[in-house]
Protein backbone atom coordinates (compact mmCIF):
# COMPACT_ATOMS: atom_id res chain seq x y z
CA UNK A 1 0.00 0.00 0.00
CA UNK A 2 1.71 3.26 -0.99
CA UNK A 3 1.95 5.87 1.80
CA UNK A 4 -0.89 8.37 1.95
CA UNK A 5 -1.48 10.18 -1.26
CA UNK A 6 -2.43 14.10 -2.12
CA UNK A 7 -5.49 13.71 -4.36
CA UNK A 8 -4.12 15.16 -7.62
CA UNK A 9 -1.16 12.10 -7.02
CA UNK A 10 -4.05 9.57 -6.48
CA UNK A 11 -6.28 10.62 -9.52
CA UNK A 12 -3.47 10.71 -11.91
CA UNK A 13 -2.24 7.46 -10.35
CA UNK A 14 -5.77 5.29 -10.21
CA UNK A 15 -5.86 7.16 -14.28
CA UNK A 16 -2.86 5.10 -15.14
CA UNK A 17 -4.03 1.99 -13.35
CA UNK A 18 -1.54 2.59 -10.41
CA UNK A 19 -1.83 1.24 -7.24
CA UNK A 20 -3.45 4.06 -4.72
CA UNK A 21 -3.94 4.55 -0.96
CA UNK A 22 -7.47 4.18 -1.73
CA UNK A 23 -9.52 4.20 -4.25
CA UNK A 24 -11.01 8.02 -5.15
CA UNK A 25 -14.29 9.25 -5.34
CA UNK A 26 -14.64 12.28 -7.87
CA UNK A 27 -18.25 13.52 -9.22
CA UNK A 28 -18.08 14.25 -12.77
CA UNK A 29 -21.28 16.63 -12.31
CA UNK A 30 -22.82 17.23 -8.91
CA UNK A 31 -25.04 20.22 -9.76
CA UNK A 32 -26.85 19.65 -6.37
CA UNK A 33 -24.25 20.88 -4.45
CA UNK A 34 -23.26 23.21 -7.53
CA UNK A 35 -26.42 24.87 -7.13
CA UNK A 36 -26.07 25.86 -3.59
CA UNK A 37 -22.63 27.51 -3.92
CA UNK A 38 -22.00 31.08 -4.79
CA UNK A 39 -18.93 30.43 -6.46
CA UNK A 40 -16.61 27.86 -8.41
CA UNK A 41 -13.87 28.09 -5.39
CA UNK A 42 -16.50 27.42 -2.86
CA UNK A 43 -17.75 24.41 -4.72
CA UNK A 44 -14.65 22.65 -4.68
CA UNK A 45 -13.60 23.53 -1.11
CA UNK A 46 -16.84 22.14 -0.34
CA UNK A 47 -16.79 19.07 -2.05
CA UNK A 48 -12.64 18.62 -0.20
CA UNK A 49 -14.51 19.10 2.74
CA UNK A 50 -16.65 16.16 2.29
CA UNK A 51 -13.58 13.51 1.24
CA UNK A 52 -13.84 13.97 -2.27
CA UNK A 53 -11.34 13.90 -4.64
CA UNK A 54 -12.39 17.01 -6.04
CA UNK A 55 -10.97 18.68 -9.71
CA UNK A 56 -10.83 22.13 -10.87
CA UNK A 57 -12.20 22.87 -14.02
CA UNK A 58 -10.25 25.38 -15.59
CA UNK A 59 -13.33 25.80 -18.40
CA UNK A 60 -15.93 26.25 -15.67
CA UNK A 61 -13.90 29.46 -13.95
CA UNK A 62 -13.19 30.60 -17.81
CA UNK A 63 -16.59 30.32 -19.15
CA UNK A 64 -19.74 31.70 -17.65
CA UNK A 65 -21.06 29.07 -20.35
CA UNK A 66 -21.87 30.85 -23.34
CA UNK A 67 -25.35 30.46 -24.39
CA UNK A 68 -23.85 29.56 -27.62
CA UNK A 69 -22.28 26.51 -26.37
CA UNK A 70 -23.67 26.00 -22.85
CA UNK A 71 -23.20 22.27 -23.35
CA UNK A 72 -19.07 22.71 -24.47
CA UNK A 73 -17.81 24.85 -21.45
CA UNK A 74 -14.10 26.84 -22.35
CA UNK A 75 -12.97 29.23 -24.63
CA UNK A 76 -16.12 31.73 -25.45
CA UNK A 77 -17.09 31.08 -29.08
CA UNK A 78 -17.26 34.38 -30.76
CA UNK A 79 -18.48 35.03 -34.71
CA UNK A 80 -16.13 36.61 -37.35
CA UNK A 81 -17.13 40.07 -38.58
CA UNK A 82 -17.83 38.40 -41.77
CA UNK A 83 -21.07 36.86 -40.25
CA UNK A 84 -23.79 38.44 -39.44
CA UNK A 85 -26.31 36.94 -36.88
CA UNK A 86 -30.17 37.47 -36.85
CA UNK A 87 -32.69 36.38 -34.57
CA UNK A 88 -36.43 36.76 -34.08
CA UNK A 89 -39.59 35.06 -32.76
CA UNK A 90 -42.94 34.23 -34.10
CA UNK A 91 -45.86 34.07 -32.08
CA UNK A 92 -48.12 30.90 -31.92
CA UNK A 93 -52.01 30.93 -32.94
CA UNK A 94 -54.22 29.65 -35.65
CA UNK A 95 -53.77 32.76 -37.98
CA UNK A 96 -50.13 31.88 -37.87
CA UNK A 97 -50.50 28.34 -38.56
CA UNK A 98 -48.17 27.98 -35.32
CA UNK A 99 -49.20 25.93 -32.54
CA UNK A 100 -50.96 28.26 -30.61
CA UNK A 101 -49.01 27.17 -26.81
CA UNK A 102 -45.85 28.47 -28.06
CA UNK A 103 -43.94 30.21 -31.19
CA UNK A 104 -41.23 29.53 -33.43
CA UNK A 105 -37.68 31.04 -32.43
CA UNK A 106 -35.82 31.94 -36.12
CA UNK A 107 -31.93 32.26 -36.35
CA UNK A 108 -30.00 33.33 -39.31
CA UNK A 109 -25.98 33.13 -39.73
CA UNK A 110 -25.23 35.50 -42.56
CA UNK A 111 -21.60 34.56 -44.29
CA UNK A 112 -20.37 34.95 -47.49
CA UNK A 113 -20.52 31.80 -48.48
CA UNK A 114 -24.50 31.23 -48.04
CA UNK A 115 -26.66 31.65 -44.54
CA UNK A 116 -27.72 29.29 -42.50
CA UNK A 117 -31.12 29.12 -40.63
CA UNK A 118 -32.20 27.27 -37.88
CA UNK A 119 -36.02 27.19 -36.06
CA UNK A 120 -36.29 25.80 -32.52
CA UNK A 121 -39.98 25.24 -31.28
CA UNK A 122 -40.64 27.69 -27.83
CA UNK A 123 -41.66 25.35 -25.73
CA UNK A 124 -42.63 25.72 -22.26
CA UNK A 125 -39.35 24.26 -21.12
CA UNK A 126 -37.03 26.09 -23.62
CA UNK A 127 -34.23 27.76 -21.35
CA UNK A 128 -32.84 30.36 -23.45
CA UNK A 129 -35.84 33.21 -23.91
CA UNK A 130 -35.44 34.60 -27.46
CA UNK A 131 -32.10 33.18 -28.12
CA UNK A 132 -31.50 30.13 -30.03
CA UNK A 133 -27.77 28.52 -29.28
CA UNK A 134 -25.36 27.05 -31.76
CA UNK A 135 -24.84 23.98 -29.99
CA UNK A 136 -26.84 22.75 -27.06
CA UNK A 137 -28.81 19.39 -26.29
CA UNK A 138 -32.18 21.33 -26.39
CA UNK A 139 -31.99 21.83 -29.94
CA UNK A 140 -32.33 18.43 -30.81
CA UNK A 141 -35.64 17.69 -29.84
CA UNK A 142 -37.23 20.96 -30.95
CA UNK A 143 -35.96 22.40 -34.16
CA UNK A 144 -37.87 22.06 -37.02
CA UNK A 145 -35.14 22.90 -38.96
CA UNK A 146 -30.93 22.63 -38.58
CA UNK A 147 -28.25 25.09 -40.16
CA UNK A 148 -26.47 21.99 -41.68
CA UNK A 149 -28.87 20.10 -44.50
CA UNK A 150 -26.37 19.02 -47.02
CA UNK A 151 -23.26 19.34 -48.23
CA UNK A 152 -23.73 22.74 -49.68
CA UNK A 153 -23.74 24.46 -46.35
CA UNK A 154 -20.58 23.23 -45.48
CA UNK A 155 -18.68 26.41 -46.43
CA UNK A 156 -20.68 28.71 -44.79
CA UNK A 157 -20.05 26.56 -41.38
CA UNK A 158 -16.55 26.89 -41.76
CA UNK A 159 -17.51 31.03 -41.20
CA UNK A 160 -19.44 29.97 -37.90
CA UNK A 161 -16.09 27.91 -36.45
CA UNK A 162 -12.73 29.51 -37.46
CA UNK A 163 -10.18 30.06 -35.03
CA UNK A 164 -10.77 31.54 -31.22
CA UNK A 165 -11.10 34.97 -31.19
CA UNK A 166 -7.98 36.44 -29.55
CA UNK A 167 -9.58 38.52 -26.90
CA UNK A 168 -11.77 35.34 -25.85
CA UNK A 169 -8.73 33.18 -25.24
CA UNK A 170 -6.62 36.13 -23.59
CA UNK A 171 -9.74 36.37 -21.08
CA UNK A 172 -9.37 32.78 -20.48
CA UNK A 173 -5.93 32.87 -19.69
CA UNK A 174 -7.01 35.17 -17.30
CA UNK A 175 -9.64 33.74 -15.75
CA UNK A 176 -8.17 30.55 -15.15
CA UNK A 177 -5.47 31.63 -13.11
CA UNK A 178 -6.89 31.59 -10.07
CA UNK A 179 -8.52 28.14 -11.01
CA UNK A 180 -4.50 26.83 -11.08
CA UNK A 181 -4.07 28.57 -8.48
CA UNK A 182 -6.62 26.89 -6.08
CA UNK A 183 -5.50 23.45 -7.71
CA UNK A 184 -2.42 24.01 -6.35
CA UNK A 185 -3.19 25.11 -3.42
CA UNK A 186 -5.36 22.19 -2.51
CA UNK A 187 -2.93 19.62 -4.94
CA UNK A 188 -6.05 18.95 -7.17
CA UNK A 189 -6.48 17.57 -10.53
CA UNK A 190 -6.91 20.29 -12.70
CA UNK A 191 -8.61 19.72 -15.77
CA UNK A 192 -9.71 21.33 -18.83
CA UNK A 193 -12.04 21.17 -22.23
CA UNK A 194 -14.69 20.27 -23.26
CA UNK A 195 -13.49 19.28 -26.41
CA UNK A 196 -15.80 18.39 -29.00
CA UNK A 197 -15.61 15.99 -31.96
CA UNK A 198 -18.23 14.65 -34.33
CA UNK A 199 -21.57 14.93 -31.82
CA UNK A 200 -21.39 18.26 -32.61
CA UNK A 201 -22.91 17.61 -35.82
CA UNK A 202 -26.01 15.79 -33.43
CA UNK A 203 -26.87 20.06 -33.09
CA UNK A 204 -25.76 20.82 -36.21
CA UNK A 205 -27.23 19.25 -38.57
CA UNK A 206 -30.07 16.61 -36.33
CA UNK A 207 -29.64 13.55 -34.26
CA UNK A 208 -31.41 11.27 -37.10
CA UNK A 209 -30.60 13.24 -39.96
CA UNK A 210 -26.81 12.96 -39.15
CA UNK A 211 -27.17 8.99 -39.02
CA UNK A 212 -28.94 9.13 -42.68
CA UNK A 213 -26.16 11.45 -44.16
CA UNK A 214 -23.50 9.06 -42.99
CA UNK A 215 -25.20 6.59 -45.04
CA UNK A 216 -26.23 8.12 -47.76
CA UNK A 217 -22.99 10.93 -48.35
CA UNK A 218 -20.42 9.87 -46.41
CA UNK A 219 -18.36 12.38 -47.82
CA UNK A 220 -20.54 15.48 -45.89
CA UNK A 221 -19.72 13.57 -42.93
CA UNK A 222 -16.05 13.03 -43.50
CA UNK A 223 -15.65 17.14 -44.17
CA UNK A 224 -18.11 18.03 -41.11
CA UNK A 225 -15.95 15.89 -38.80
CA UNK A 226 -12.67 17.55 -40.24
CA UNK A 227 -14.79 21.00 -39.87
CA UNK A 228 -15.24 19.77 -35.74
CA UNK A 229 -11.71 18.73 -35.63
CA UNK A 230 -9.82 21.82 -36.81
CA UNK A 231 -12.68 23.99 -34.66
CA UNK A 232 -11.84 21.76 -31.33
CA UNK A 233 -7.85 21.48 -32.04
CA UNK A 234 -7.33 25.03 -32.16
CA UNK A 235 -9.48 25.54 -28.80
CA UNK A 236 -7.82 22.86 -27.56
CA UNK A 237 -4.27 23.83 -28.06
CA UNK A 238 -4.95 26.98 -25.87
CA UNK A 239 -6.23 25.07 -22.91
CA UNK A 240 -3.65 22.63 -23.17
CA UNK A 241 -1.22 25.80 -22.85
CA UNK A 242 -2.30 26.33 -19.10
CA UNK A 243 -1.05 23.38 -18.07
CA UNK A 244 -3.96 20.92 -17.49
CA UNK A 245 -3.75 17.68 -16.05
CA UNK A 246 -6.37 16.07 -18.31
CA UNK A 247 -8.21 17.29 -20.90
CA UNK A 248 -11.52 16.16 -21.21
CA UNK A 249 -13.59 15.45 -25.00
CA UNK A 250 -17.35 15.05 -25.09
CA UNK A 251 -18.45 11.59 -26.26
CA UNK A 252 -22.26 10.94 -25.18
CA UNK A 253 -23.74 10.69 -28.61
CA UNK A 254 -20.43 8.46 -29.99
CA UNK A 255 -21.39 5.44 -28.67
CA UNK A 256 -22.83 2.33 -30.95
CA UNK A 257 -26.11 3.57 -29.88
CA UNK A 258 -25.85 5.71 -32.73
CA UNK A 259 -23.15 4.95 -35.01
CA UNK A 260 -21.89 1.48 -36.23
CA UNK A 261 -18.26 0.19 -35.98
CA UNK A 262 -17.29 1.14 -38.76
CA UNK A 263 -19.23 4.67 -38.80
CA UNK A 264 -16.95 5.36 -35.44
CA UNK A 265 -13.93 4.43 -37.26
CA UNK A 266 -14.22 6.23 -39.83
CA UNK A 267 -15.84 9.38 -38.42
CA UNK A 268 -14.50 9.29 -34.98
CA UNK A 269 -11.38 7.32 -34.05
CA UNK A 270 -8.95 8.95 -36.23
CA UNK A 271 -9.59 12.53 -35.36
CA UNK A 272 -9.75 11.02 -31.66
CA UNK A 273 -6.41 9.50 -31.93
CA UNK A 274 -4.67 12.93 -33.33
CA UNK A 275 -6.51 15.19 -30.41
CA UNK A 276 -5.21 12.19 -27.73
CA UNK A 277 -1.67 12.26 -29.13
CA UNK A 278 -1.94 16.28 -28.77
CA UNK A 279 -2.93 15.89 -25.31
CA UNK A 280 -0.18 14.11 -24.39
CA UNK A 281 2.79 15.96 -26.48
CA UNK A 282 1.24 18.53 -23.69
CA UNK A 283 1.91 16.00 -20.86
CA UNK A 284 -2.36 16.07 -20.15
CA UNK A 285 -3.99 12.84 -19.96
CA UNK A 286 -7.06 12.33 -22.15
CA UNK A 287 -10.46 11.59 -20.72
CA UNK A 288 -13.31 10.81 -22.75
CA UNK A 289 -17.18 10.79 -22.03
CA UNK A 290 -19.42 8.10 -22.97
CA UNK A 291 -22.31 6.52 -21.12
CA UNK A 292 -23.39 4.43 -23.49
CA UNK A 293 -22.84 2.26 -26.64
CA UNK A 294 -19.79 1.96 -25.03
CA UNK A 295 -18.88 -1.41 -25.70
CA UNK A 296 -18.36 -1.48 -29.15
CA UNK A 297 -16.25 1.05 -29.16
CA UNK A 298 -13.38 0.11 -26.47
CA UNK A 299 -10.88 -1.55 -28.73
CA UNK A 300 -10.67 1.88 -30.75
CA UNK A 301 -10.50 3.89 -27.43
CA UNK A 302 -7.68 1.74 -26.56
CA UNK A 303 -5.70 2.10 -29.81
CA UNK A 304 -6.38 5.98 -29.79
CA UNK A 305 -4.76 5.71 -26.59
CA UNK A 306 -7.51 7.35 -24.54
CA UNK A 307 -6.33 7.44 -20.61
CA UNK A 308 -9.89 7.48 -18.75
CA UNK A 309 -13.44 6.59 -19.66
CA UNK A 310 -15.93 8.81 -17.88
CA UNK A 311 -19.68 8.41 -17.48
CA UNK A 312 -19.66 4.51 -17.19
CA UNK A 313 -23.04 4.05 -16.21
CA UNK A 314 -24.34 0.35 -15.56
CA UNK A 315 -27.84 0.95 -15.54
CA UNK A 316 -28.41 3.75 -18.25
CA UNK A 317 -25.42 2.02 -20.03
CA UNK A 318 -26.75 0.16 -23.67
CA UNK A 319 -25.61 -3.63 -22.35
CA UNK A 320 -22.47 -2.00 -20.24
CA UNK A 321 -20.30 -5.24 -19.06
CA UNK A 322 -18.49 -3.82 -16.31
CA UNK A 323 -16.66 -6.79 -15.76
CA UNK A 324 -15.32 -6.83 -19.53
CA UNK A 325 -14.75 -3.14 -19.43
Amino acid sequence: MPAQMSSRQRMLAAIEGRETDYVPCSFMIFAALRGRCESDEEFVRRQVAMGLDAFVATASWASARNLEHRDVPGIDHRYPPQVRVRQWKEQGGAESGLAPRHGVLHKEYVTPDGTLKTEVMATEDWPYPDHVPLFDDYLVPRATKFPVEGPDDLPALRHLLGAPDPEAVEKFRANAIPAKALAQELDLLLTGGMGLGIEGGAWLCGMEQLIFHAVDEPEMVDELAEILHEWNVARMREVLAVGVDLFTRRGWYEGTDFWSPPMYERFVFPYLKREVELAHEAGAKFGYINTSGTMGILDYLLEAGVDVLIGVDPVEGMRTDMRAM
